[in-house]
């Protein structure tokens, strides 16, 4: 077996270096994983490609190999593991916690404020290389049914999303506004008609994105970000408003469109990260009995439910999947997804390249 690889690091500056690394060799509950696919995610560009946004433990660890949205194929396991073996299809949960923690026992480790945190990707090797190392308890099953593909946008994109629409209760009969019609935003749409909703509207301000979401035929209408944006989903539903929204932009503007086209009683989840904006709380949420919530990434077990779930409504992430690259050009798929005008895009080994 190869002793060196491959794998991509981000200096910070718009820029991608691509460097040999040392092949890395399993510990105690450790697993290598051979990459078929890892995505790239919008943090990845704000908190990291541009320049290193977040601080201490937050912060990326510069020099550590990218990627946070890797799925492959376990190919040797170290001491100690339980429940995967080599051959079997995984998803890694892209935060690794403590373990002990409360908020890791209830399966949330993107929450986990240990010291002993690590996000792959941030402060440890991610999946823009050859081969990655992973904790067994940060993995996931990939059914035969789903796409290595389809399995990168799991933990945090489509992950993120069901366990915002989870938290809204978006059934059957439902309205659900969308706000940022990107790779977040879509998937939104996907997951929202999966769970019943009868009507979706998005709203998004980039004409290529628009143009996107309206030939992946998801929504029942896309508006241009405008002033009227209120008045015109109010139009659409009668007068009512929806029941549901969710802002996938984290845009002023759109935050305030979703609560006030949100209809008496309805609910209002934040996906969309950063940003800040102000409301009237008496008008806007008190007097018509709404709730808004703020929803994180996902739990690792509401992760597996997804992936099953995933395979009963016959969902493939992957059609999300606008540009595949190599990793050869890995340069090529950041500086892409950066510019905005594109759905995912997604750094590819092997088959999963020519899909």
């Amino acid at each position: 077996m190869q002793k060196t690889m491959k794998g991509a690091i981000l200096p910070g500056n718009s820029t991608v270096e691509l460097k040999e690394f040392p092949l890395p060799v399993p510990g105690h509950g450790e697993m290598l994983i051979k990459m078929k696919a890892s995505a790239i995610c919008g943090s990845d560009i704000r908190c990291i490609y541009r320049e290193h946004l977040g601080k201490g433990p937050e912060g990326y660890k510069p020099g550590t190999i990218a990627g946070h949205e890797p799925c492959g194929q376990v190919i040797q396991v170290g001491p100690g593991c339980r429940r995967f073996k080599a051959g079997d299809r995984v998803i890694v949960y892209h935060i690794s916690g403590c373990g002990v923690c409360n908020d890791c026992r209830r399966g949330y480790m993107i929450s986990c404020t240990s010291p002993f945190r690590r996000a792959y990707g941030w402060q440890r090797d991610g999946g823009m290389a050859e081969y990655m190392l992973a904790e067994e308890k940060d993995l996931v099953y990939l059914p035969e049914q789903l796409t290595y593909s389809d399995g990168a946008q799991v933990a945090c994109g489509f992950g993120t999303v069901y366990e915002g629409l989870e938290k809204i209760g978006v059934c059957g009969g439902d309205s659900v506004l969308v706000t940022g019609l990107g790779p977040v935003g879509l998937a939104t749409a996907m997951l929202a008609r999966a769970m019943g909703a009868n009507k979706v509207f998005g709203i998004e301000a980039s004409e290529e994105r628009m143009e996107i979401a309206i030939k992946m035929n998801l929504f029942d209408m896309v508006l241009q970000s405008g002033q009227d944006n209120v008045g015109l989903i109010r139009d659409l539903t009668g007068g009512r408003g929806v029941e549901k929204a969710a802002d996938c932009s984290a845009n002023d503007e759109a935050r305030r469109t979703c609560i006030r086209a949100t209809g008496k009683w309805g609910k209002i989840v934040f996906l969309g990260e950063g940003g800040t904006f102000a409301f009237n709380p008496s008008e806007d949420i008190i007097h018509e009995q709404k709730t808004i919530y703020g929803s994180w990434v996902t739990s690792i077990w509401r992760m597996e439910e997804l992936v099953e779930r995933l395979v009963r409504w016959k969902i493939h992430p992957e059609k999300l999947i606008t540009h595949r690259f190599p990793l050869e050009k890995v340069a090529e798929a950041y500086a892409l997804m950066a510019g905005g005008k594109c759905g995912k895009v997604a750094v590819c080994f092997d088959e999963e390249f020519k899909r």
